[in-house]
């Protein structure tokens, strides 16, 4: 019996410490997890602000009308120049980082607005890449036709 006791303390002792370096294990499993998700977050708002100021630049370029009077009644008319000139002034006032790539007015009644960003993490990780190039592109068609 005193060996068996004996036995069960050495092999007792031998396990000493490796609950330790698993708790370690998995704090690092669940930052790294944490720093992922917060990175994450971060790219997902990023895109939707970049949605947001692409749909505002592209409604400001609609209101970039040229009134015609085609067989006696207005007509509404966009060019593309009247559209990238709205979406500039748009993005100069909002203070947005962002770049216009490309405002244009494609069949003359909608204005087509692209803009572009790149994205990077606020947090350090391993995992995620340093910087994610994000584009947004929205279309928005004159009130009057």
């Amino acid at each position: 019996m005193r060996q068996r006791i004996s036995r069960l303390r050495t092999a007792a002792a031998d396990e000493d410490g490796s609950v330790l370096l698993l708790a370690l294990g998995y704090a690092v499993l669940a930052l790294a997890t944490v720093l992922v998700c917060v990175d994450a977050t971060s790219l997902y708002l990023e895109q939707k602000r970049l949605d947001a100021l692409a749909d505002a630049a592209a409604l400001a370029g609609a209101d970039g009308f040229v009134l015609d009077v085609v067989d006696g009644s207005p007509a509404a008319r966009l060019s593309s120049d009247g559209v990238r000139a709205q979406a500039e002034v748009l993005l100069a006032v909002a203070d947005a980082d962002a770049d216009l790539v490309r405002a244009d007015a494609p069949d003359g009644v909608s204005a087509r607005v692209t803009v572009a960003d790149t994205w990077h993490p606020p947090v350090f990780s391993l995992f995620v890449p340093d910087g994610v190039e994000l584009q947004a592109t929205a279309t928005s068609r004159t009130a009057l036709r």
